[in-house]
C-alpha cells in the first residue's frame, strides 16, 4: 500500500503566506507534521508520497525524508488532477490518501486499518454533522451512492481521508482522468460508482475528533481540540 498526502493547493481562504499543510497548531507541530507523526506510528513512513505545488520547497524542506510528485497546475487544477498524478506512479497498488489539511486523532487509524487489510475501498465519514458547505454522501445497499457537495439529505461528511484497492485503483483512475480540471476527487469516486459499480464503503469515524482546516474559525476549533 502507498500512502499520499495531497499538498499542492494555495489555501487561499486560510490566508498564510505558506502552504497550508505546514500552519502550526497549538500544540506546537505543523498540520502536516500531525499528519505524518500520526501515519508514521501506524505505517512505514517511506510509503509517503506527497503532492506539491504552491511553494512547494518550503513543504520539502521541512520534511526531506517523504517522496514528492509535482503538480505544475496547482494553480488552475483541483484534487482529481492532484491525485491523479500520483495515483499513476501506484497503478498496482492500493492507496490510502489524505486531504493536506486535515487534523485527525490517530485513533482514526485504528478503525481504517480492517479495511485496509481486506483491500476494501473506503471514504472516511462523520456522521455527526452535515454541514451544507461539505462532501456529504447517501448509501444504497451498504455502499456509497452519491458524494459531493450537492448531496441532499446527506447522511454525514466526508472527511477527507480515503482508500482505494488495488482490485478499484485502475478504474478510479479512469474516472479521474475523466474529470473536469475543477472537480474534486470525489467526482472521480462517483463516477467509478456510477460506470463501474464501484463499491466503496462509509467507515464512520465519528468517535474521534477530524477536521479539515479551510478557514480561520476551522484553526481555531482544532486548537480547542488540542
Amino acid at each position: 500500500m502507498k500512502i499520499i498526502i495531497l499538498a499542492a493547493g494555495i489555501g487561499s481562504r486560510l490566508g498564510n503566506p505558506f502552504p497550508k499543510p505546514l500552519t502550526p497548531l497549538k500544540n506546537g507541530k505543523s498540520i502536516m507534521k500531525m499528519q505524518t507523526d500520526n501515519i508514521s506510528s501506524r505505517f512505514d513512513v517511506d510509503d509517503i508520497n506527497v503532492v506539491v505545488g504552491f511553494k512547494k520547497d518550503l513543504i520539502m524542506e521541512r520534511f526531506p525524508e517523504l517522496t514528492y510528485v509535482y503538480n505544475p497546475f496547482f494553480d488552475r487544477t483541483n484534487t482529481s488532477k492532484s491525485l491523479l498524478k500520483a495515483l499513476k506512479k501506484n497503478k498496482d497498488k492500493s492507496v490510502l490518501w489524505f486531504n493536506g489539511d486535515v487534523v485527525f486523532d490517530e485513533k482514526i487509524l485504528d478503525i481504517l486499518i480492517p479495511y485496509i487489510k481486506d483491500n476494501q475501498s473506503f471514504v472516511a465519514v462523520n456522521t455527526s454533522k452535515v454541514a451544507e458547505e461539505e462532501v456529504k454522501y447517501t448509501l444504497k445497499n451498504d455502499y456509497i451512492n452519491e458524494l459531493s457537495k450537492t448531496v441532499v439529505n446527506g447522511l454525514g461528511e466526508a472527511v477527507g481521508i480515503n482508500f482505494i484497492s488495488s482490485n478499484d485503483i485502475e478504474k478510479f483512475i479512469n474516472r479521474l482522468e475523466e474529470c473536469d480540471d475543477n472537480d474534486y476527487f470525489e467526482r472521480g469516486l462517483e463516477l467509478g460508482i456510477e460506470k463501474d459499480d464501484l463499491k466503496i464503503k462509509a467507515v464512520d469515524i465519528s468517535k474521534y475528533n477530524c477536521m479539515e482546516i479551510d478557514f480561520v474559525e476551522d484553526l481555531e476549533s482544532v486548537n480547542n481540540m488540542l
